[in-house]
């Protein structure tokens, strides 16, 4: 039985050609540890918004599914292998149509690295269906806040028809969003408030 955040089998069978990894001609090396596992991984810390370092054991060492995911978006096999699973995102467990999705967003190092108030870091933002298939993912410099990524992320989605609803952190409340978001994509942004400070 496969868990929340893990592909089953026949997911599985449609992205495995695409991410397997290809082996030095000499054979030299570290064997590599196993894609699905580090796949999963990558999936749990996308679905959940958990730290890179808070994977359970079950997963491979966080340091190598963070490394393979650079390595999958740098060379387009994420895109690739997203694409191919685009067309099974409907069947989420409700039997409806994918209507909603998250936005997960994550900070760390990476080639995508941009100046920050502490330093510098990258932003992983990734949209996902009600079932947790990804439907979209960007790294992009941790500069730009996330409410001004979101239409960029949205352009690299999977599917024919974008989604009818989002749902965000409180980092997605913007008015300027919500206008643009409705106006051009015919999309809700459902985010919350951020506190207001009591007075």
């Amino acid at each position: 039985m496969t868990g929340r955040w893990e592909l089953n089998d026949e997911q599985w069978a449609v992205v495995e050609p695409v991410l397997r990894p290809v082996r030095r001609a000499d054979n030299r090396g570290r064997p590599w540890h196993d894609t699905r596992a580090v796949l999963n991984g990558v999936l749990w810390v996308l679905g959940t918004g958990a730290q890179w370092r808070e994977m359970p054991e079950k997963y491979p060492p966080y340091q190598t599914c963070h490394r393979r995911l650079q390595q999958w978006v740098r060379s387009g096999k994420l895109d690739e292998a997203l694409k191919q699973l685009a067309p099974r995102a409907g069947t989420a467990k409700s039997g409806r149509g994918v209507r909603r999705c998250h936005l997960r967003e994550r900070q760390k190092g990476g080639f995508a690295v941009g100046p920050t108030r502490r330093g510098k870091g990258t932003k992983i933002i990734a949209i996902a269906a009600d079932n947790s298939l990804p439907l979209a993912v960007s790294v992009d410099s941790a500069s730009p806040a996330e409410c001004q990524l979101v239409e960029y992320v949205l352009a690299g989605s999977f599917l024919d028809h974008l989604p009818a609803r989002l749902i965000g952190d409180k980092a997605y409340d913007s008015d300027p969003l919500d206008r643009r978001l409705h106006e051009e994509y015919g999309i809700e942004m459902i985010a919350p408030q951020p506190a207001q400070p009591e007075q």
